[in-house]
């Protein structure tokens, strides 16, 4: 029997609670995405403090609370890497052990390259890792005279392509990404993603990227708790660029996002629903436009906004509800660079239901919360992870 109707798991990108484990082999040894930004920014996130984020993660001028509303804990990653997909997938039972490639210091390889302009018909600029907005800046116009590609990469494991929407065609660019797409699939150049990154404007500095990104990411390499629901028959609505992530494996139904705030509306809207499942979020804003771009204040003002969104959910659940904060890997806007860092995250649970609230031990996994829904829908499981189901009391 289900102990909850619906369990609303919302990923948090990139808000990791302090190194990991092994953040030395990263180069990420006392890096803190949630902590140093509180050390820079006065937060007002009363709502995440009532479930006691302050109890499981020390911030400054967020103080604890005697009488959590929620359970929580910190999920250590036993998976190789610090990337989106790696951190997703593990929260829905798998491990990977093979990290995706990157080209950030290299760019890609010649062939890669020769091989994507013989299959496209389009030659290529660019080449190198970058900000989106400064590299549109940088190679827009050349690309409007020319016809040619904006090819880049980042501290991800993706290969992105900037192209004008008018001037090159939304399809086009479209068509040139799934091209990318099959030439990496290679063991060599197996990148994690490719993006497609259209924009708009007629100079530098009216370029505007626009909402229509498409990710094509490899799909998972085994089934995940997501596959597992459907086969079951439970709805799985994914929220943001879960579909993406997991290359519609699982999915039931798909809602795109423009941004953090459009996410959690969404999210909102699903409550007044009749659904029996999961609905899972990303809420990708917090990594894309503070996280790597090195903003403290940026990101500390989206996370207080995110607060204000999540007291509207936690007021609109029913009984029978269950929430599953967490997130994917960090990035530290205090950090040097501009890449993920390797750390643990948090997890944070509430239900209207909850009798008692407080600590829960510490997850070897981010595979705990598949396992907990896996459990909770009493359905088959990856194997991977231990439930906390019974701890929800």
């Amino acid at each position: 029997m289900k102990k909850y109707k619906r369990i609303f798991v919302i990923v948090m990108d990139s808000l990791g609670v302090g190194q990991a484990n092994d953040a030395h082999l990263y180069g990420d040894s006392g890096a803190d995405t949630f902590g140093n930004i509180a050390k820079n920014y006065q937060l007002s996130i009363p709502n995440l403090q009532k479930l006691g984020i302050s109890n499981l993660h020390p911030l400054k001028g967020v103080g604890k609370v005697g009488n959590p509303l929620g359970y929580y804990n910190v999920l250590h990653e036993s998976s190789v890497g610090k990337d989106t997909l790696t951190g997703h997938w593990e929260l829905m039972g798998l491990h990977v052990d093979t990290p995706f490639v990157v080209f950030t210091d290299t760019g890609f390889p010649k062939e890669l390259l020769d091989e994507l302009s013989e299959k496209t018909g389009h030659g290529w600029i660019g080449n190198y890792s970058a900000s989106g907005t400064e590299i549109i800046k940088e190679l827009g116009e050349e690309h409007i005279k020319t016809g040619k590609m904006i090819v880049y990469t980042s501290a991800d494991s993706v290969l992105q392509i900037a192209c004008h929407e008018n001037y090159f065609g939304l399809n086009e660019l479209y068509r040139c990404c799934e091209i990318a797409r099959e030439i990496t699939m290679t063991p060599q150049w197996r990148v994690g993603r490719i993006i497609a990154r259209p924009f708009v404007g007629e100079t530098a500095e009216t370029f505007k990227r626009t909402a229509n990104r498409h990710d094509y990411a490899i799909s998972p390499y085994d089934e995940t708790v997501l596959d597992f629901l459907k086969e079951a028959n439970y709805d799985v609505i994914s929220v943001g660029k879960i579909n993406d992530i997991f290359s519609g494996c699982g999915i039931t139904e798909a809602l795109k996002s423009k941004s953090n705030a459009e996410g959690m509306e969404i999210t909102i809207v699903q409550t007044e629903k009749d659904f029996t499942g999961v609905c899972f979020t990303n809420l990708v804003d917090f990594d894309a436009l503070w996280g790597h771009r090195r903003n403290v204040e940026g990101y500390a003002k989206e996370i207080e906004l995110f607060d204000s969104y999540l007291g509207q959910l936690m007021e609109k659940i029913n009984e029978d509800d269950l929430i599953i904060l967490t997130a994917d890997h960090g990035n530290d806007p205090t950090w040097h660079g501009t890449d993920h860092t390797r750390e643990s995250v948090p997890m944070l649970a509430y239900s209207k239901s909850f009798t008692n609230s407080g600590r829960l031990e510490d997850g070897r996994t981010f595979a705990n919360v598949g396992a907990t829904i896996a459990d909770n829908f009493n359905i088959k499981s990856t194997g991977h992870g231990t439930s906390f189901l019974d701890k929800l009391v």
